[in-house]
């Protein structure tokens, strides 16, 4: 029997979420939830640039808590930064998990433990109401700042720094909400400063749950997670898909998040967001890379993802087999087994 999927949202990475659901055998649509009222009463396959499926949209969160389904994939713009009540997705996540449906979640919770036993004891209350699992798989944090790093320790003998750099290039990305109100670009320097400290604030939640769950698995008992950033501003006028960059406005930005042992970082994320990487050539060029310096020494290097909403958006798909067999509670990266896309394959 396939497992019956909801989908969550349908902005850029969750139309792709939705076209791989559709396109899988192993699992069946069970119902989508969209903000965009224009969106309500079409149908999904129409939604994602498929054929009609038979299932029509929804804008009744209600409506979704009644469906049956075996998972839910919950894509919205985090309500941390964008919503008026900055603990919707955790309401919302619990009245998922409560209703019987295992979630997971693109939102942040990779880690719920570095928020404290609060938020813990919440969502473990959920999960044990609805018999459900709670997964999330992030988009940025997520896999190349956590998976990656502790896949590459299990070949250390000692492990003295653990260093990750994501450098990510938002040329092609259309959506505003998310290049200019989140990002910052094509802001004014003085736009740009009055918004980032609670930019600074919901990226230091974010990648603090990277690092902590690094060190947590390790074994490493962590005194801080420090965060500093600096920006760029364009030396001309470019378009980027989201608008246009002036002269003198904000195009790029650079954030480090060290967790401190002792005053020294353990660990550090190095995360570069750029407008358009051919205009701003003052940091690397996109790409991930992980260094871990100990013993041996070990350096992985993965070139730019051509589509990475897609691969953030497929990585939450093809953890849904996993989740929906998992025990009911709280289940990070640490205690699923691998993920792997059966029926992703194609043989040409």
């Amino acid at each position: 029997m396939p497992f019956r999927v909801i989908q969550w949202a349908t902005g850029a990475m969750g139309r792709s979420a939705l076209h791989s659901v559709l396109t899988r055998p192993e699992l069946e649509l069970a119902g989508v939830l969209v903000r965009d009222p224009a969106k309500v009463g079409k149908d999904a396959g129409e939604l994602a640039g498929l054929c009609p499926v038979g299932v029509a949209c929804t804008g009744d969160p209600g409506e979704v808590l009644a469906m049956d389904a075996d998972c839910v994939l919950h894509m919205p713009l985090p309500a941390a930064f964008f919503g008026p009540n900055r603990a919707a997705d955790l309401e919302t996540i619990c009245a998922l998990l409560a209703s019987g449906k295992n979630v997971i979640t693109t939102t942040g919770l990779v880690y719920p433990q570095s928020y404290g036993q609060g938020v813990v004891d919440r969502i473990e209350t959920a999960c044990a109401a609805g018999g459900a699992t709670l997964h999330g798989t992030g988009i940025n944090p997520g896999f190349m700042s956590d998976f990656l790093p502790l896949a590459l320790t299990g070949l250390s003998d000692r492990i003295d720094h653990v260093y990750v750099r994501e450098s990510s290039d938002f040329r092609g990305h259309r959506s505003r909400e998310v290049v200019v109100d989140l990002m910052g670009f094509t802001r004014t320097v003085e736009e740009y400063t009055e918004a980032v400290r609670p930019y600074r604030a919901f990226q230091r939640s974010l990648f603090g749950e990277s690092v902590q769950l690094v060190a947590d698995a390790l074994g490493v008992r962590l005194d801080d997670v420090e965060e500093r950033d600096e920006y760029e501003v364009a030396a001309g006028e470019f378009e980027i898909a989201a608008g246009t960059v002036r002269k003198g406005t904000v195009c790029g930005s650079r954030w480090i998040f060290s967790g401190l042992v002792r005053g020294r970082p353990f660990m550090t994320i190095e995360v570069i967001f750029e407008a358009d990487a051919a205009r701003v050539t003052r940091w690397p060029d996109p790409g991930f890379s992980v260094h871990i310096q100990g013993v041996p020494q070990m350096t992985l290097t993965v070139e730019e993802i051509s589509h990475g909403l897609a691969a953030a958006a497929v990585h939450a798909v093809n953890a849904v087999p996993a989740v929906c067999a998992a025990p009911p509670g709280i289940r990070t990266l640490l205690d699923l087994p691998l993920i792997i896309p059966r029926g992703a394959v194609r043989v040409m």
